[in-house]
């Protein structure tokens, strides 16, 4: 079973698509960008928007709703 996780941006509503896809042992991220959505701007450096990057796929990892579906998707042989 496929489950799909939204982080709730306004970029996802826009563009259509799921922060993150849950389908059996993977967890697929995508449209994730350097993007400080403290700031709401795009910082200059490639490194802060690596770390901007990061920081927000790890939010999405965390997410309540990623965690439920990891926990609850039927895994490879079962």
């Amino acid at each position: 079973m496929r489950k799909l996780i939204s982080t709730g941006s306004l970029f996802e509503k826009t563009a259509g698509y799921s922060r993150a896809v849950v389908q059996g042992d993977w967890c697929f991220v995508s449209g994730t960008t350097g993007y400080d959505y403290a700031t709401m701007t795009m910082p200059e450096t490639v490194e802060a928007q690596t770390r901007n990057c990061l920081a927000t796929i790890a939010k999405a990892l965390q997410d309540p709703s990623m965690l439920q579906a990891l926990a609850s998707t039927p895994k490879a042989g079962e």
